[in-house]
This record gives structure tokens, C-alpha cells and sequence, in this order.
């Protein structure tokens, strides 16, 4: 199943700034290994904005929301998700 997920960070300002750091290294290598396992197939950055559009490919809505929640800045992010389905009219796969 194939879900776009709109992610926006806003990490308070009050978070000591070497906490931040540490939750970012975290939060690429947790993305990078689900990006290698193929679940989340793209990554693109917002420009102008702590946001990004992602694909992910999962087998169920459970799965998806637990990737999700295993994010290490998932408490600081607003997360919306839109599963998709193939148009007729694409000729790509």
C-alpha cells in the first residue's frame, strides 16, 4: 500500500540544542534503514520549510502508523497522511 505522508518539524525552541542534534542523527539513521528496506521509497524536502512529502510502501495502515511513531522527532511533528491508489491514466509503474 502506498501512502503520501506531509511531515512538518517544529522542534521548541526551549529543547537544549545539543538534545536537538542527537534527535536528528537519530531520526536520519531511522530513515536511512527504512529507506535501504524499501518502506520509505521517497524523501523530499519542502523548500523553505522543516517539512518534507514522503512515500512510503507498506503492507497496512498498523504499519504505517508504527514506522510513524518510531520517528525520533515524531513529538514534534504535525504528520498528515493520504493513501494512494494507481490513476488509469499513468503509464508509469
Amino acid at each position: 500500500m502506498l501512502f503520501l505522508v506531509h511531515m512538518i518539524v517544529d522542534i521548541p525552541a526551549t529543547l537544549p540544542a545539543e538534545e536537538a542534534a542527537r534527535i536528528k542523527a537519530e531520526e536520519k539513521a531511522y530513515s536511512q534503514e527504512l529507506q535501504r528496506s524499501g518502506k520509505w521509497r521517497h524523501l523530499w524536502r519542502v523548500v523553505g520549510e522543516y517539512a518534507n512529502y514522503s512515500v512510503f510502501d507498506v503492507e497496512s495502515n498498523d504499519e504505517l502508523h508504527d514506522l510513524l511513531s518510531k520517528l525520533p522527532l515524531f513529538p514534534y511533528m504535525t504528520i498528515k497522511v493520504v493513501p494512494l491508489a494507481a490513476h488509469p491514466s499513468a503509464i508509469g509503474a
